[in-house]
Parts: C-alpha cells; sequence; structure tokens
C-alpha cells in the first residue's frame, strides 16, 4: 500500500508541473471513477448518492459526493487544500536578448527560496490563451524537456557567495533558453504558437497571452538509504492534494463528503478561485439546503484544512519549540497557534486525534516558537468564510518553498488513512 501510494503521488507530481496541470489531473483522476462534472454556468440537477465535480479558472477543483444520510443530520466532511506552489512565472513581455543569450523576464510567485533554482534543468508549463479561426481559446501546455537553465556565478566572481548574498530577482533570476546568432531575433510568442502546434496540433492565429511557469524537469523520488524520504517539487501542497483525493474515492456512499482544493493560497488566497473568495460557499448553496437549513448544516459540519507542517530539522533544531518538533515518518500534524494563524481549537484538535487514535495512525502537533512569526493555510480564511469548525494538520516536511522539498515516505500513508476514516467518520462533535 505505501510503495503504490508514494509511486502514485511521483505520478501526480509530473503531471502537475502548474495549478492549472493539478487541477487537469485531478479532474481525469475523479471522472475515472465516476464523478460527474459539473458547469458553473449551467443548471445543476444533483442527487443523494451523486458524486460530482466543478472547477474554476482552470486552477481549482471542488469534488463532493451527495451522501444518503440528509446533511442537514449528519453535516459535511470537507478536506482542504492547495494547488499552487512558490515558483517563477513568466512576465507578459519577458524577451530579453543580453550577451547573444535569449533569456526570459521572470517574477517570484509566493515566497519562494530562491537559490535552489540555481543550477537545475528547468522546463515550462501553464495556460495559454489564443486566437483560432476568430475565435479566443485556451490550451493547457508543457514543455516537458529541460529548455532553460539559471546558471550561478563561479565562486571566483562571487568570493562572498558562502557567506550569503542577497538574490536580486530582477537581475540574476532570468533563465536563458539558448544562444542567438548574429541579429537573430527572439519572439516567446512564436514559440508558444509552435509548441501548442506541436503539442496539441493547433494552429494559432496569434497568442493573446499566458500564465506560464518554470519548473523543474527532476523527478520526485523515493530516496535515502532505507528509502525513508520522498524528495519532489510542489509537494506544498500537492502532496495533500493527492491525500484527499485518495481518502475521497475510497469514501463510502453514506455521508456527504467534499474535497476543495484552492489555488493562489501562497499569495494571499484572494481570488475567485482562492480560499478568500466566494467559490466554496457558492457551491456548497447550490447543493445544500437553503437559508436556516444551510446553516445548520455547516454547523453539524468539519473542514479538516491539510498543508504541510514544519519538520524539525538536525541541522537547526533550534528553530523549533522544544516540544514541538514534529518529525518525518511519525504522522500527521496538528497545527496550532493562538493568534488564529491556524484554525484549530481543541475540539476540532480533539477529534483529529481521536480519528488518529482509533486508526492507529501516529499524530504529532506543532506550535511555532514564541518569538518567530507563524505562517498561516487556508484553514482560518475558509473558516471565516464559511463559519465552519476546522482543524489545521499537515505532513511534516523539509525545505519547505524549495525547487526540491522533502517528506517521510511513510506518512502519506499515514494521512491517507486518517482522511479516509474522516470521510467515513458516522459522527463529527
Amino acid at each position: 500500500m505505501r510503495d503504490e501510494l508514494n509511486q502514485g503521488l511521483i505520478d501526480f507530481l509530473k503531471a502537475s508541473p502548474t495549478p492549472f496541470h493539478a487541477t487537469a489531473s485531478l479532474a481525469q483522476r475523479l471522472e475515472a471513477a465516476g464523478y460527474q462534472r459539473l458547469d458553473e454556468r449551467a443548471p445543476w440537477h444533483t442527487e443523494a448518492g451523486g458524486r460530482y465535480y466543478v472547477t474554476r479558472n482552470d486552477s481549482a477543483i471542488i469534488a463532493f459526493q451527495l451522501g444518503k444520510r440528509p446533511p442537514i443530520e449528519a453535516g459535511i466532511r470537507l478536506v482542504g487544500a492547495h494547488t499552487d506552489s512558490p515558483c517563477l512565472r513568466v512576465k507578459p513581455q519577458p524577451e530579453l536578448q543580453r550577451q547573444d543569450f535569449f533569456q526570459l523576464g521572470v517574477e517570484v510567485y509566493g515566497g519562494a527560496l530562491l537559490a535552489p533554482w540555481f543550477d537545475r534543468d528547468l522546463s515550462l508549463a501553464g495556460r495559454v490563451t489564443f486566437r483560432r479561426d476568430g475565435k479566443v481559446e485556451s490550451q493547457l501546455i508543457d514543455f516537458q524537456n529541460p529548455i532553460a537553465v539559471i546558471p550561478n556565478l563561479a565562486i571566483h566572481l562571487n568570493r562572498e557567495a558562502n557567506q550569503g548574498w542577497a538574490i536580486n530577482p530582477q537581475n540574476e533570476l532570468p533563465p536563458i533558453l539558448a544562444q542567438l546568432a548574429g541579429a537573430e531575433k527572439a519572439d516567446f510568442r512564436a514559440l508558444l504558437a509552435n509548441q501548442l502546434a506541436q503539442e496539441h496540433g493547433l494552429n494559432a492565429d496569434a497568442v493573446l497571452d499566458y500564465e506560464l511557469s518554470f519548473y523543474d524537469t527532476q523527478s520526485a523520488a523515493v530516496i535515502g538509504l532505507s528509502n525513508d524520504f520522498i524528495a519532489g517539487a510542489r509537494l506544498d501542497n500537492l502532496l495533500s492534494c493527492y491525500a484527499g483525493l485518495q481518502a475521497l474515492l475510497a469514501a463510502p456512499d453514506a455521508q456527504s463528503c467534499v474535497l476543495v482544493c484552492n489555488d493562489h493560497e501562497e499569495v494571499g488566497s484572494s481570488s475567485a478561485c482562492g480560499a478568500d473568495g466566494p467559490m466554496l460557499e457558492q457551491v456548497l448553496r447550490r447543493v445544500l439546503p437553503e437559508g436556516d437549513d444551510f446553516v445548520r448544516c455547516i454547523q453539524h459540519s468539519l473542514l479538516v484544512s491539510a498543508d504541510n507542517a514544519h519538520a524539525v530539522h538536525p541541522n537547526y533544531a533550534d528553530k523549533h519549540d522544544e516540544n514541538h518538533g514534529p518529525k518525518l515518518n511519525a504522522g500527521p500534524v496538528i497545527k496550532i497557534n493562538s493568534n488564529q494563524r491556524y484554525a484549530t481549537n481543541s475540539e476540532s484538535a480533539g477529534f483529529f486525534r481521536h480519528l488518529c487514535l482509533e486508526n492507529e495512525v501516529p499524530v504529532q502537533s506543532f506550535v511555532v516558537r514564541s518569538d518567530m512569526a507563524c505562517g498561516s493555510t487556508i484553514g482560518p480564511i475558509t473558516a471565516s468564510q464559511l463559519g465552519v469548525r476546522t482543524v489545521d494538520i499537515g505532513l511534516p516536511t523539509f525545505a519547505m518553498h524549495s525547487i526540491r522539498e522533502l517528506a517521510g515516505s511513510h506518512d502519506l500513508e499515514h494521512l491517507v488513512k486518517v482522511l479516509t476514516a474522516f470521510y467515513a467518520s458516522p459522527e463529527l462533535p
């Protein structure tokens, strides 16, 4: 089971270099399991026992099963995650020609660790909007092959490199794509038009716009002397999306279950498809009872907000509170913050801990050091938007927001097991 889950995650990460591709990959897996796609612009006809999903902006997805038990009595079980990760996004007019090299100007998306982006084999993927036969269309593209690199400056020319230096994103991060000969002119939109033709057989009259991100082409892998770890890009937070999907597909038909994977968490969640937008509430209001009954359903419900946690690093153990240092391969982490950076309270934490104990899943706790700032998740945002009780949890990881992150190879199985139990739980607190 463990090996199968880890390989499934590796395959999912490879198919999901951007939030657009992650959403498409989730939708493909849902449809293969019998989930029916709903169009937000059309009327919906849903029924108890039905399984459905809806996407927005091609980058966020909500999948739900309407249980045979009335949700006004049993509530709904929600698992929340996000599809986006810190990365380098291509600017609108990105062409740079310096010293006969073709480079692209990039903007840093989210709180990325920048140093690991140097000297990596990079590819490019995302969504392209174009005109064809007088109509505006959009299509996902993925170059797949390594087409770019951001070379480091040699130590001989930067003697202070190992003492640390401030990376200037404007000057130092534009990737190199090619060497140009003579008066040759770089045309990025022509490159995209060619990719549309090669990848999809589409002959675009003009490339109008795009949302494209660079990514590392090195595949995720199970590593370590005893295969203790899984390393890969975008573990934050596609690991949680994948775990939530596996749990949802295993959910019995008695309960109403929801998996929501928002976009834009890494930049504040304020968008039409982010957790600070109306997407989840709008979807739920279309499938749950109206008025007072809707509020009653929500108050019978619980959200598990799943986003990775900081494992205690052996080289930097002093960055953790000494009593709250989660370890790799020791189970999911309940994340707690008195200032509501996490939405966990004693009741929601107690219920999640109970689920772990009942299903023989190890469980840990995380509280940030009192002299350090605390990150946040979609948990408090969704709780404030929807009024739903929430517990913030996640798997412990190293190198969060790096181009290559590290998790424990045993922990995915732990998370899937407890989320599956959550979706099947006959009663909520």
